[in-house]
């Protein structure tokens, strides 16, 4: 697929995403959902370690491209909940569902969905110069995209509620103070932070982190007794794993352990 909506690479075990459509601030179209999808196919085939989201431009996220909902007189309205089934909440469970870490690199204004898609990723950082929006109440809507799922999980209901039913703008670094993100980081500092994380994770016991991304999510509808017994399940499959037996000898022999991510 020739990819015009975003840009695709895979290198060395970092596979990056960067959403392209500068002009519109990368909001979304069917177009480029379908693209996305295709991309994470790829990824999930190719033999990843990291997967690397952001976005071109002074924009991250809009949200959704509000020129494909225009409705003429007279139509009848528009299905938004197929929207959300065909292409919002396949996106954010797929990203869940990888199997390594999902960095996200905030570079400008996500909004609406695109300020969701971005808190789906697994380590979130942001330019000191972004921001965050849930604008859904000045259209009658919701926030989608799993935003009722990871607002209350990140920074509580009271401010949940408060970015839900305002709408206010978030700073990047009020959204690290609260917790919405990892790490609010000076403009041109970014990319290199953001390459930083990427070589690591591309060097990493895979398995052990994508283990964890389960067991961290999961833990959220467990009681104890259920974690407890999802970590044993997990520690007995990983304590068989190349990446383990490699860890405990470099640990030994005191030398840096090199991973294969298996």
């Amino acid at each position: 697929m020739d990819y015009q909506s975003i840009e695709f690479g895979l290198e060395q075990g970092i596979a990056r995403i960067t959403l392209n459509r500068p002009e519109k601030l990368n909001s979304f179209t069917a177009a480029m959902h379908g693209e996305l999808a295709d991309a994470l196919s790829r990824i999930e085939s190719q033999g990843a370690r990291v997967l690397v989201l952001t976005g071109r431009g002074r924009g991250f996220c809009a949200g959704q491209d509000l020129s494909e909902r225009q409705m003429s007189a007279g139509a009848a309205p528009i299905d938004l909940g197929h929207t959300v089934e065909t292409y919002y909440a396949p996106l954010v469970r797929r990203l869940h569902a990888l199997p390594m870490p999902v960095v996200v690199g905030v570079n400008g204004v996500a909004a609406g969905a695109g300020a969701n898609l971005a808190l789906a990723g697994d380590i979130v950082i942001a330019r000191r110069s972004a921001s965050f929006i849930q604008p859904f109440c000045r259209l009658g809507l919701l926030p989608d995209t799993g935003g009722t799922y990871a607002l209350p999980r990140l920074v509580g209901r009271a401010r949940a509620m408060g970015l839900a039913l305002l709408g206010d703008k978030l700073s990047a670094e009020k959204a690290e103070q609260w917790g919405l993100i990892w790490e609010c980081v000076d403009d041109d500092a970014f990319e290199a932070r953001l390459d930083e994380l990427a070589r690591h994770f591309a060097t990493a016991p895979t398995q052990g982190l994508a283990a964890t991304k389960r067991a961290i999510d999961a833990s959220l509808d467990h009681t104890l007794d259920q974690q407890l017994d999802m970590e044993r399940d997990l520690m007995r499959e990983l304590g068989r794993s190349a990446d383990y037996a490699e860890g405990v000898a470099a640990f030994l022999a005191k030398r840096a352990p090199v991973f294969g991510g298996k």
